[in-house]
């Protein structure tokens, strides 16, 4: 489906509500049809617009396709939602929502606001986790798909036009909107860009900072790479990773707020929580050992690696890089490990040759500190041989350097 960008948002409302109806539900079917049976996009098209017109035949296809990019996250309330590519991207995990809806309400509140509403993943969290919910957005579009989505899985959700930035300049007696709890997450993207100063995005920083003080149970999400320093005192900052890739940050109100930071990791559905009530510093410095760590992402950004070398005996190679040595393995869920069998001074030349008399000729490359491109890295490395190994470029006190290691598992 073309997103608001391309045409007016009236035309996409129109569009949506078209297939909300049993003949766009019947199209909507016919285009899953279709892409299940890998059709190509003209025939697919061609086909959909002579059976239901081109009102309906074309918006299908979009929402389908978008439905299925939604499936491995949304499982099956993907087949009852309506997307466009804009609001799927912003859209985040449900299963994360939920978290952060059980968190949200757990004080005991029982109404709740979600501040720009997109196509409605946190209303929906928060319905199912028991609150009265409004949703609010300017988009027309948003506002369509929130009320859409809630309604097709059942849910009772109030959707509202409503400026932000009003209702939390309105905000009194630890309430917005009118109710006890809020979740706000500001559009940090434009045109199709970044937007990186967080002043910039909509509503602005002024905006989370008001809601941060005037409704203690609230949650911000935010960009994950924002600035420690503006996270304000008695607001607990938390980095999410799923996978080993960070997909989102929050800034806790100080109703919920139990801590100073926190790291949160996913891996293989297990949840894992690291806090520190206060900055733990910077781990000691010194030279490389048997065992290299490589600290996932949400422990890198939320400042606790100094927590997890304590934990795990180990020092930094680099007061700058976020790689750990230590003299045994570890089986952590905030660190990945690698046995060190080298470690040499980077040159291409040098490694080349290691490695062929090692007989590696399949390599991974990891880099920090580096300006190294670890594509091009990897293609200058192939080799005949079969073994395979990791390569690490990177920094030990200041001076580049490569540790080669084993491949774990």
């Amino acid at each position: 489906m073309p997103s608001e960008v391309e045409q007016p948002a009236e035309e996409t409302v129109r569009q949506l509500r078209a297939l909300a109806t049993p003949t766009g539900a019947a199209a909507l079917a016919r285009a899953a049809g279709l892409l299940a049976d890998r059709v190509d996009v003209v025939t697919a098209l061609s086909r959909l617009r002579a059976e239901f017109g081109a009102d309906v035949g074309g918006p299908a296809w979009g929402v389908a396709r978008q439905r299925e990019r939604a499936r491995p996250a949304f499982g099956a309330d993907a087949d009852r939602l309506l997307f466009t590519g804009d609001t799927l991207e912003q859209a985040g995990r449900p299963e994360l929502a939920d978290r952060r809806a059980a968190r949200l309400l757990a004080g005991g509140a029982t109404s709740a606001v979600d501040l720009g509403c997109a196509s409605g993943t946190d209303a929906v969290a928060l319905a199912r986790a028991g609150a009265s919910v409004v949703a609010v957005d300017r988009d027309p579009v948003a506002r369509e798909l929130t009320a859409h989505n809630a309604a097709a899985l059942g849910l009772d959700v109030e959707v509202r036009d409503a400026d932000v930035v009003d209702l939390v300049a309105a905000a009194t007696g630890g309430r917005v909107a009118g109710c006890e709890a809020a979740v706000l997450d500001p559009a940090r993207r434009a045109h199709g860009r970044r937007i990186t100063d967080p002043d910039g995005w909509s509503p602005p920083w002024s905006t989370v900072a008001a809601l941060l003080d005037a409704v203690p149970r609230c949650v911000v999400k935010v960009a994950p790479g924002l600035d420690h320093d503006r996270v304000p005192d008695g607001v607990e900052a938390e980095w999410v990773s799923v996978g080993g890739s960070i997909v989102e940050a929050l800034l806790w109100g100080r109703g919920p707020s139990a801590t100073w930071r926190r790291a949160t990791v996913v891996r293989a559905g297990t949840v894992h929580e690291l806090t520190a009530d206060a900055d733990p510093g910077r781990a000691p410095v010194a030279a490389p050992r048997a065992w290299l760590h490589e600290p996932d992402p949400a422990v890198i950004r939320s400042g606790l690696v100094a927590t997890v070398a304590a934990q795990l005996d180990a020092t930094l190679v680099d007061e700058q890089i976020a790689y750990l040595t230590s003299d045994a393995p570890a089986d952590s869920p905030w660190a990945s490990s690698y046995r060190v069998t080298d470690v040499l001074p980077f040159s291409v030349k040098r490694l080349k040759a290691l490695l062929r008399e090692r007989g590696i000729g399949r390599v991974v490359v990891k880099k920090r500190g580096s300006a190294v491109e670890p594509e091009a890295l990897v293609r200058q490395l192939r080799g005949k041989g079969e073994g395979r190994a990791v390569v690490v470029v990177t920094r030990v006190a200041d001076v580049p350097t490569v540790l080669l290691c084993e491949v774990s598992g």
